[in-house]
């Protein structure tokens, strides 16, 4: 087990719902941009590896949305997490850098938005109705293997 995996496993042990979405979300650029240079670098197996874990965190993601509290917006980020999910697939079968770089970019987007939920949470003394009703409970095995 590496430190990074090590340091993940820990951060989540004590982690917020929204600390959990976020470290997920860390796991998966993550896992696209080694994948990115494991196809660069002709290593199938790694790159075959780090996307097959990708999709499962990304899977992961999906699958912690509670779309009756969530509303419109647990509604729109499964769509997102399908839509990244079939780029992930597409990049992979085409062996495109280019298309799972898009996907990164994507869920770049997304991780900084979840960014600015956490500060927000931080920074309020009393969560507002919005942020406390975040979108998404991640299950109890929401940390769940995040080695690869």
């Amino acid at each position: 087990m590496d430190a990074r995996t090590s340091y993940r496993e820990a951060a989540a042990r004590g982690a917020s719902p929204v600390q959990l979405v976020i470290c997920l979300y860390e796991q998966a650029i993550d896992d696209l941009r080694q994948a990115v240079l494991a196809l660069e670098n002709g290593q199938i197996e790694l790159r075959t590896r780090k996307i097959n874990h990708a999709i499962t965190v990304i899977g992961q993601l999906q699958g912690s949305l509670d779309m009756e509290r969530g509303g419109e917006v647990a509604r729109n980020l499964e769509s997102f997490y399908g839509v990244v999910r079939a780029g992930i697939c597409e990049g992979h079968m085409k062996q495109s850098a280019k298309i799972l770089e898009r996907e990164i970019a994507q869920l770049v987007l997304v991780y900084e938005a979840w960014l600015e939920v956490e500060r927000a949470t931080e920074s309020a003394p009393e969560q507002p109705e919005a942020i406390s009703a975040a979108p998404l409970v991640p299950s109890e095995d929401a940390s769940a293997d995040w080695s690869a």
